[in-house]
């Protein structure tokens, strides 16, 4: 991530400036371009920068949503999980925006309603989880941050594969259209 963030005022509020900063690298990755634009997949892999956008968003539900806060409603299907790498009929990269703003809205409510970050809770029962694993809501927001850096640097090739544009342009540009 090319950029600094700001000073944080606890560790709360460091885990959600530093999850956002990595949400701003993915935000950044579909700058100026068209829907089309970011629907392609640039690479050999099935991955669109669209996609990717639409993907962390729902991670970031599931994870904050349905298992932090216990909200069964947020926990969503396989189905859910396959369709939640491409745009789907009706949706645009600027509505997939808009939602990752919600998204990111209602983790930073719900993690600052938290009495603390010690709590735990347990992980749902999934074959990619150790059974009986219980994690902290700090754990929680540390998995949020490398997963959503994770797929923020797959966003930087994808969106330089496309048209070269780099991480540090991009943050450039953001700054200019702020």
């Amino acid at each position: 991530m090319p950029t600094l963030v700001r000073a944080e005022t606890n560790e709360r509020d460091a885990l959600l400036t530093f999850l956002d900063a990595q949400r701003g690298g993915l935000r950044r990755a579909v700058l100026g371009l068209t829907d089309e634009q970011a629907t392609s997949r640039p690479s050999a892999g099935e991955l669109s920068l669209a996609g990717l956008l639409k993907h962390v968003a729902r991670t970031e539900e599931v994870w904050v949503q349905s298992i932090l806060m216990g909200r069964p409603e947020f926990a969503g299907s396989e189905a859910d999980y396959v369709s939640g790498f491409q745009l789907l009929d009706g949706e645009t990269v600027a509505s997939t925006l808009d939602r990752y703003e919600q998204v990111a809205r209602a983790t930073e409510e719900a993690v600052n309603a938290l009495p603390d970050l010690e709590g735990v809770v347990a992980l749902p029962e999934a074959p990619w989880f150790p059974p009986g694993m219980k994690v902290s809501a700090r754990w929680i927001l540390l998995h949020m941050i490398e997963e959503t850096a994770r797929h923020a640097g797959h966003a930087d090739i994808l969106r330089e594969s496309l048209d070269g544009a780099t991480a540090f342009a991009l943050v450039a540009a953001a700054q200019v259209e702020a």
